[in-house]
């Protein structure tokens, strides 16, 4: 097996390892029956870990693209399972929240970060969507085995306990995955696929985030990118409760096992289908499928019609994950690929408040979601015209970057 190989094979089941966050809804549920919390308290330790997962990936973005991904990603995986076992002695929120959110969330987001541009340096840039697909949906189909593995474990040994377990595993199985990270030699060249040619107007750049930011782009990708995920978010942090509320379905983690399938394939196909089409067009399909379902999601009430919301919803918040980060390098190089796909990742940390937080105030004093489908399908709409408008960098746009790095250095 090539080396390409091995290093995306093990992103992919590190991913899967630390895609804890995807299958808190069983939890969440858990903590609302058996402890008693409110929906609300139930969901803020995963809403702050959504924020921490973001801000390890800027700050751990910006350490990897200077020290190496493997130091990186075993600081990272020490962080989520330390995170974990401690969370099987949190007592209250507050307590969950640090153990959990803080310091679980801020070490996916610092393994995360580490993945993807080490695999990239390792494909043809013809392979951005597909390596990234692959990478995201690693991580979007970690609830098709943790959703049912932590219903069992609670079950059995309770929520506590299940904390404990997940702590160990992560720490037994990703810890050796990630010595084998390392990044290609300066001579290294990936070899092109069979029968591709480089678009004529390819424009080769490597911005920093300083320069990226002077760009009208990365407003467009952060504003579109926050709404768009704030309306995934919002479902797959609650879709048990969802269930449970709009249909009166008591075990509903098949959804989140449904759910985390079609994210899967989302992230997957929809990276792969940017590489044929374009990542803008895709993002906007993406987007336009996920208004779709949140304006049909109040009708749903028995199983097959949460299942259908469950795929459409999967799909289309999958697609952001493989869609923007292959986006980010397609536009600003791959150099700085750790640090400014970080800064773009706040905008995803942000839509973890503005999507499950509101559901949970909204449900909690009226009892229901829908004033949340009505907002979140405002807020895609508005997602959907960011990624209409988004283009490509053009040359002038490098020259305004080089300009500006120029004058700096004077």
């Amino acid at each position: 097996m090539k080396r390409a190989s091995r290093i995306l094979i093990a992103g992919v089941f590190i991913n899967l390892c630390i895609g804890v966050l995807y299958a808190w809804s069983v939890i969440s549920k858990a903590l609302v029956s058996e402890m008693g919390w409110s929906t609300t308290s139930a969901g803020l330790p995963y809403t702050v870990g959504v924020v921490a997962f973001s801000v390890g990936m800027l700050v751990a973005g910006n350490l990897q693209d200077r020290m190496g991904p493997r130091k990186m990603a075993l600081v990272g995986i020490i962080m989520i399972g330390a995170g974990l076992m401690l969370s099987s002695f949190a007592a209250t929120p507050v307590m969950l929240v640090l153990t959990f959110g803080v310091l679980a969330g801020t070490g996916i987001g610092a393994t995360y970060s580490c993945l993807s541009p080490t695999a990239m340096k390792w494909f043809h840039p013809s392979k951005k969507g597909m390596v990234n697909g692959l990478l995201a949906g690693g991580f979007g189909m970690a609830p098709l085995y943790l959703a049912p593995l932590c219903t069992v474990l609670i079950e059995k040994i309770g929520i506590s306990g299940t904390f404990l377990a997940l702590g160990g595993g992560v720490l037994a199985i990703s810890f050796p995955l990630a010595l084998t990270l390392v990044t290609p030699g300066a001579d290294y060249r990936p070899q092109a696929p069979a029968g591709y040619q480089a678009a004529a107007k390819a424009v080769s750049n490597d911005f920093d985030w300083c320069a990226m930011l002077k760009t009208r782009q990365f407003y467009l990708m952060l504003v579109a990118f926050a709404f768009a995920s704030s309306a995934g978010l919002m479902l797959i942090g609650n879709i048990s409760n969802i269930a449970a509320l709009q249909g009166n379905i008591a075990s509903a983690a098949s959804l989140v096992s449904i759910l985390a399938v079609a994210n899967t394939f989302g992230r997957i196909l929809m990276g792969m289908l940017s590489d044929k089409i374009g990542r803008p067009q895709t993002l906007f399909l993406a987007i336009a499928l996920q208004t779709l379902n949140m304006v049909l999601f109040t009708m749903y009430t028995t199983m097959p019609g949460f299942i259908c919301g469950a795929v459409l919803a999967g799909i289309g918040y999958g697609a952001l994950l493989s869609v923007f980060p292959s986006m980010i390098a397609d536009y600003y190089g791959i150099k700085n690929y750790g640090t400014n796909f970080g800064v773009l990742f706040l905008a995803w940390g942000a839509s973890g408040f503005m999507g499950p937080v509101m559901a949970g105030y909204i449900v909690d004093t009226t009892g229901s979601f829908s004033l949340a489908y009505v907002i979140s399908a405002v807020m895609l709409v508005i997602a959907g015209v960011m990624a209409l408008l988004i283009k490509p960098v053009k040359a002038e746009d490098v020259a305004g970057r080089k300009l500006a790095a120029s004058t700096a250095g004077a």
